[in-house]
């Protein structure tokens, strides 16, 4: 009786690893329950590392500032099929060291987070460039380290680039920005806030080069103005959302004819914003007859 009972008693390492444990259960556990398994048992061990081998998505926010950069370089050592790679919450520890080797093996990749990652040079950026060739997400917001030299490397290396978050990348300047937007032209998303280098001729050389464009972020861009979003307005019929706060030379003449377009626009139109004032001020909103 003993013996049939053993028989029928199965764990769940008596499973097939790359047939069933990797493609089935474990691609749906969070990274930190797989980091926690590791610790259960050598074949544990042994077993996670297969699956780590053998991810396509490798995404450290939830945990970034908890891994020790040894344990990153450990997880992703033997794995050459990434396709998705997050670190946006990671810029306490990782440095072009611990990156650099795993870019160098993972040329398949097509999404890049670094964004944040103060402790990365341009040498990243580069090496992004020149080993992921089907790029076709990257977010480098708030990374000022990068330059037009390392930019201009991606839009030469890169051109099937669909979307790019250089947010507060203040050390670009319109000509690499005109640049990337005569080498990417499928790029469908784009965020050029908080760089006061950002003028008229940055918007309007994407404008007429990435005609795919559905999102733009020009938040904070003080020397954008009304020219250059009626040429978006032109060009761009696929346009879904435009950020424009805080541009103080943008006006309502050149938003609305797309509002009219139904582009989703982060500011109000002023009759809608001075009523909002009005409510502050009197505590309800008075009625205002807007067909007259």
């Amino acid at each position: 009786m003993d013996e049939e009972a053993q028989m029928q008693t199965c764990h769940i390492l008596d499973l097939p690893w790359e047939d069933v444990l990797v493609p089935h259960i474990l691609c749906f556990l969070p990274l930190q329950h797989l980091v926690s398994l590791q610790r259960v048992s050598r074949q544990f061990h042994s077993l996670i590392q297969v699956y780590l081998a053998n991810c396509r998505t490798f995404d450290l926010s939830s945990i970034g500032p908890s891994v020790p950069k040894e344990a990153f370089c450990s997880m992703l050592k033997d794995n050459k099929v990434l396709h998705s790679l997050c670190l946006s919450s990671c810029s306490e520890w990782v440095t072009d060291k611990e990156l650099l080797p795993v870019i160098g093996q993972n040329q398949h990749l097509q999404r890049v987070d670094m964004s944040s990652c103060v402790g990365l040079t341009r040498h990243s950026l580069v090496a992004v460039s020149l080993s992921c060739l089907h790029l076709q997400h990257l977010g480098l917001a708030h990374c000022e380290w990068v330059d037009s030299l390392s930019l201009r490397s991606l839009a030469d290396h890169c051109g099937g680039l669909q979307s790019i978050n250089i947010t507060a990348c203040r050390q670009l300047k319109d000509d690499a920005i005109c640049y990337m937007a005569k080498k990417c032209l499928k790029l469908r998303s784009l965020s050029l806030a908080v760089n006061a280098n950002v003028t008229d001729e940055s918007v309007e050389e994407v404008a007429k080069n990435c005609r795919g464009l559905e999102q733009l972020d020009l938040t904070g861009c003080l020397r954008v103005r009304n020219q250059s979003i009626r040429t978006l307005a032109e060009y761009c019929p696929k346009l879904q959302s435009l950020k424009v706060n805080h541009c103080h030379n943008v006006t309502e003449s050149s938003l609305d004819p797309l509002r009219k377009r139904n582009v989703v626009i982060d500011v109000e139109p002023p009759l809608q914003r001075a009523l909002v004032l009005l409510q502050d001020v009197l505590g309800f909103a008075p009625f205002i007859n807007l067909q007259i």
